[in-house]
C-alpha cells in the first residue's frame, strides 16, 4: 500500500465510483429508520403529559378526602354537645383519615350559646412524574371548612294536652318535668332576646288572654271567658282574620250538677276556662323568662276533653306575621303583656334567620266540642234571678205563672211574678210521706227584686245539668226538661271531623315552613295516627311512655339548634 487509496482496490476506479453512487441511492431510497427519532422525543412527551395527570388526579383525590373529612371533622368539633376542645375533634377526624400530616390547629369561637369552627389546610403536594419534566416545585393543596352550631333567633309554641285523661298514671307530673327541661335547655342554648315560647294548653277549648280577644273581630255576646268558635275553613289558614267576624263560645258547663249561681261565682270545668276561675288555662304568650314558663306550667291541671285541632290551630297563629299587630299592641303601655323586644313577632315568613317550631303533645285523640246553639247565645232566658234572696223563678207559658226554686229545699212554689216583684208569703211542702200527707213545709216571704237572665249570664254560672234538673224537672216532665234545657241547648263538632280539622291546620303550617314535632304520650292508635299526620317528617314524631316524655323533649331541643356547614 503507497497510500494511494486507488491503488490498494481490485476494482477500477471507474467502477467503484458507480458502486458507491448505487449504494447512496439505496440508502437514500430505504426510509425505515427516518421516524425513530421523532418517535421517541413523542413517546416521552406523552408519558409526561400522562405523569402530569396522574399526579393531578392524586392531588385532587387528596383534596377531595381532605375536605370531606374537614367538613366532618367540624360539624363534629361545632356541636354544642361536643365535650371534646374542638383542636382535639379536628385532629382525631384528620388522623383516623390518615390525613393527620396535613393537620393544623382550627380557629373556634365559643361561647355558652354558639361554637364556630373553621379548620383549613394550606400544605405542599409532592409530585412523583412532574420532576420528570423538570417541574421540581410541589403543588399546593388547600382545603377549608366553617360550621356554626347556635340557637338563632326561634319562635316555639309549646301547644299541651291538659284534658282530663292526663290526670291518670303521672302523665301531667312527667309532663311537667319534660317541659320545663325543655324551657331551661333552651334557654341555656340561646342567646338573650332571640328566642320567644308560647304555650297553648288545651282540653275542650282553648282561652285565650282577654286583650287578644279585644283586638280581633270576634263578637260580644258576653266577656266572661275568652274562647273562638272556628269554622272548618278557618283551619285551612296559619292567618288569624282582621276583618272577618269569629264566634265567641259562650260560657258554659255541660257538667256537674251542683253548680249554680250562689255557689260559685262561675260555672267549674266549663267548656272555655275563664282567666279568673283558670288562670292556668290561659294561654301564655312570646315569654323568654324561664321562671314564669316553668311556675306556669307547674300551674297545669287537668279536666275535659280533648281538641287537637283547636290547640294546634292557636299554636300557628301564634307564629303567623298576621298576628304581628295585636303582639305590637301588647308590648306598649306602662305595664306590657309581651317584652318590647319582640314588637316585631311573629316575624314573616320570609326571615330565614328565625326558625318557627310548634311541639305538639297529646295522651290521647280528638273528642267533642261543645257550642251552644244559636238560638240560645243571645236575649232573654225566661230565667230570672234575685240576687238578695238568691232564687231562681222560672216561667210556664202555658198557665202564665212563675216556679220559685228555693235552693234551700232543692223545690219550690208557683207564683204570679218572679219572686222578689211582689210582697208575697207562700207556704209549701217539700216532703211528703207515703201516705200523701205533708212531712216538711216551709214558707217564701218575697224580698228584694228578681232580673231576667240573657242565656249568657244563665250559663256562664249556671251550669246545664242543674238547670234542666232543678230549675225545669221542678214542675216539667223529666225528658222534656232535659230535652228543651240540656240536649237542645248544645251541639258539638265530632272526633271525625276534628281530625280533619287537625290534618288542614298541620298542612297548613308546614306549607309555610313552621317545623312541626308532634309527641303521642301514652296515646291511643286514633292519636297516634292524627300526629304521625301532623308532623313534619316520620322522625319528628314521638310516641313515648312514662318518663320517656322527657327523652322526647331533649331530643327536640337538640333538633332545634340550628346545626349547618356554613362554608
Amino acid at each position: 500500500m503507497n497510500g494511494n487509496f486507488w491503488t490498494t482496490t481490485s476494482l477500477a476506479a471507474p467502477g467503484l465510483w458507480r458502486g458507491f453512487r448505487a449504494a447512496g441511492a439505496r440508502f437514500r431510497a430505504d426510509e425505515s429508520g427516518v421516524l425513530e427519532k421523532p418517535m421517541i422525543a413523542t413517546l416521552l412527551c406523552m408519558l409526561a403529559v400522562g405523569g402530569i395527570g396522574m399526579d393531578l388526579v392524586r392531588l385532587e383525590r387528596d383534596r377531595t378526602e381532605l375536605q370531606y373529612t374537614l367538613d366532618r371533622a367540624v360539624l363534629a368539633a361545632a356541636d354544642l354537645d361536643q365535650p371534646l376542645t374542638p383542636a382535639a375533634v379536628v385532629q382525631d377526624y384528620m388522623a383516623k383519615a390518615g390525613l393527620d400530616r396535613y393537620y393544623k390547629t382550627p380557629f373556634a369561637e365559643v361561647t355558652p350559646t354558639s361554637r364556630r369552627v373553621t379548620a383549613t389546610v394550606d400544605a405542599d403536594f409532592e409530585t412523583y412524574w412532574m420532576k420528570i419534566a423538570s417541574y421540581e416545585k410541589p403543588l399546593p393543596l388547600k382545603a377549608s371548612a366553617t360550621a356554626v352550631e347556635s340557637i338563632g333567633n326561634v319562635e316555639i309554641s309549646l301547644v299541651l294536652d291538659v284534658s282530663g285523661s292526663m290526670g291518670r298514671n303521672s302523665r301531667l307530673r312527667n309532663l311537667k318535668t319534660a317541659a320545663k327541661e325543655f324551657v331551661q335547655t333552651m334557654d341555656d342554648n340561646t342567646e338573650d332576646g332571640k328566642m320567644t315560647i308560647s304555650i297553648v294548653p288545651y282540653s275542650t277549648q282553648v282561652s285565650m288572654p282577654a286583650s287578644v280577644l279585644e283586638q280581633l273581630p270576634v263578637s260580644d255576646e258576653h266577656s266572661y271567658s275568652h274562647c273562638i268558635n272556628f269554622d272548618s275553613d278557618d283551619y285551612s289558614t296559619t292567618a288569624m282574620s282582621m276583618v272577618d267576624e269569629y264566634e265567641r263560645t259562650m260560657h258554659f258547663s255541660i257538667w256537674g250538677s251542683s253548680d249554680y249561681r250562689n255557689h260559685s261565682d262561675l260555672v267549674r270545668q266549663a267548656t272555655c276556662a275563664s282567666h279568673t276561675n283558670n288562670p292556668e288555662r290561659t294561654a301564655l304568650l312570646l315569654e323568654d323568662d324561664v321562671d314564669t314558663l316553668q311556675d306556669y306550667i307547674d300551674a297545669f291541671e287537668a279536666s275535659e276533653n280533648t281538641s287537637i285541632d283547636v290547640g294546634m290551630k292557636w299554636g300557628v297563629a301564634l307564629l303567623d306575621p298576621s298576628m304581628q299587630p295585636v303582639v305590637s299592641t301588647l308590648t306598649s303601655g306602662a305595664d306590657p303583656e309581651i317584652d318590647a323586644q319582640y314588637a316585631s313577632r311573629p316575624v314573616n315568613y320570609s326571615d330565614h334567620e328565625t326558625l318557627k317550631v310548634i311541639v305538639l303533645m297529646t295522651d290521647g285523640q280528638n273528642t267533642d266540642q261543645y257550642y251552644v246553639n244559636s238560638d240560645r247565645r243571645e236575649g232573654g232566658s225566661q230565667v230570672w234571678y234575685n240576687a238578695d234572696e238568691q232564687i231562681y223563678s222560672t216561667y210556664n207559658e202555658n198557665t202564665g205563672n212563675y216556679f220559685w226554686h228555693d235552693p234551700d229545699t232543692g223545690s219550690g212554689t208557683w207564683g204570679p211574678h218572679p219572686f222578689g216583684d211582689g210582697d208575697l208569703s207562700k207556704t209549701y211542702c217539700y216532703r211528703w210521706n207515703h201516705n200523701g200527707s205533708c212531712s216538711r213545709e216551709t214558707t217564701l216571704r218575697e224580698s228584694g227584686s228578681s232580673e231576667e237572665l240573657s242565656f249568657a249570664d244563665l250559663f256562664a254560672d249556671t251550669s246545664l245539668q242543674y238547670i234542666f234538673y232543678y230549675l225545669f224537672y221542678d214542675w216539667m216532665d223529666y225528658y222534656d226538661a232535659r230535652d228543651e234545657w240540656y240536649y237542645d241547648v248544645y251541639d258539638a263538632v265530632g272526633a271525625t271531623s276534628k281530625d280533619l280539622r287537625t290534618k288542614s291546620i298541620c298542612n297548613a303550617a308546614k306549607d309555610q315552613g313552621i317545623i312541626v314535632f308532634t309527641i303521642g304520650f301514652e296515646a291511643p292508635q286514633g292519636g297516634q295516627t292524627v300526629l304521625r299526620d301532623c308532623a313534619s317528617s316520620d322522625s319528628h314524631y314521638y310516641d313515648v311512655e312514662g318518663l320517656e316524655i322527657s327523652e322526647a323533649f331533649n331530643s327536640i331541643a337538640s333538633a332545634i339548634r340550628q346545626l349547618r356547614l356554613t362554608e
